[in-house]
């Protein structure tokens, strides 16, 4: 008798499912998943399926993972990617909340299949407007996205101490990117580019609009800013990195400055020499839009730099030498 209810309890023990735990043992248990993670426990039953597909758990892998790099621009792309892959007929059908929603239940996702997700899961079967969806479309390197690289071609000296506009494919096995940058002759693309030399666009502006400065009359000696450059008005801009200088009537003295209260204002790019032609502008607060020539460029757009982990971000990129 002894012997045969040990059995009966082993029997009634094996029989625990994870779902007999209390609702929030088993939230916390799904939350300290990793992706693959969440992936492997979605295929145990249906009930865990739907569980593990929800955008909470998912947001928090998208934030961990790509929120440095993903800004407003990638998820419009990622908007447009999917939409692009619908019926124009149901386009119409839609409201303005749930359009994609009502869309993306149709249409198999062959096209993002993730390398995290097993093919013995029916890929229909994911919404394709999920956080989850979007995330492993990232990881899977099938959806290139925008962002900015700072000093791209591996900082070759023409970009260095700037960062420009891409489109980029991340390599899981490597855990770097591949960039396509606009094209200067010819269309550039760079590979293995780390991390580090990412960053979402801090501003929402396509690459080739002016920005709006909306900062200049806060503008001081020793503040950091970007801004807007390229080699001429057929190609994109870059932003560069540089630091605002005293004017030449003025001696440094802090308790004397009045370069504030000038309209005339000293941008200077430390990494190049005293002599060079790239060294500092000068612009009108008051009334500064693109200015420059084919020789030497045009300068557009100013941003002000006031976050000091920014800041720190661009002197990481410092050249060794100082550049001519």
């Amino acid at each position: 008798m002894t012997i045969s209810s040990k059995e009966v309890n082993a029997e009634e023990e094996e029989d625990v499912s994870l779902l007999d735990l209390p609702e929030l043992a088993l939230e916390c248990i799904l939350q300290r998943l990793s992706p693959s993670g969440l992936c492997s426990m979605a295929r145990v039953c249906t009930s865990l399926r739907d569980r593990c597909r929800s955008d909470h758990l998912w947001e928090k892998h998208m934030k961990q993972k790509w929120g440095r790099v993903i800004g407003p621009a990638a998820y419009r792309e990622w908007q447009w990617h999917v939409a692009s892959r619908k019926r124009p007929s149901l386009l119409k059908k839609g409201n303005k909340r749930g359009l994609f929603r009502s869309l993306f239940s149709v249409c198999p996702l062959s096209w993002i299949r993730p390398k995290l997700e097993s093919s013995g899961e029916p890929s229909c079967s994911l919404s394709v407007d999920s956080i989850k969806a979007w995330y492993l479309s990232l990881e899977s390197g099938k959806l290139w996205f925008p962002a900015q690289v700072h000093n791209r071609e591996n900082g070759h000296l023409g970009f260095v101490m700037s960062c420009y506009d891409a489109l980029l494919s991340y390599d899981s096995c490597t855990d770097t990117f591949r960039a396509r940058y606009s094209p200067q002759g010819q269309q550039t693309i760079e590979e293995n580019i780390p991390w580090h030399r990412l960053r979402a666009p801090p501003i929402d502006v396509p690459p080739h609009i002016l920005h709006v400065s909306d900062c200049l009359n806060d503008l001081r000696p020793g503040d950091h800013f970007e801004i807007q450059w390229r080699k001429n008005k057929e190609l994109p801009y870059g932003w560069w990195y540089g630091i605002i200088s005293h004017l030449e009537t003025c001696n440094g003295n802090e308790n004397h400055c009045c370069c504030h209260n000038n309209d005339m204002l000293i941008l200077e790019f430390n990494q190049y020499s005293p002599g060079s032609q790239w060294r500092r502008i000068v612009i009108n607060r008051k009334n500064h839009q693109e200015e420059g020539n084919e020789a030497d460029g045009f300068y557009g757009g100013i941003r002000k730099i006031c976050n000091k982990e920014e800041i720190s971000t661009w002197k990481s990129f410092w050249p060794t030498q100082v550049l001519q």
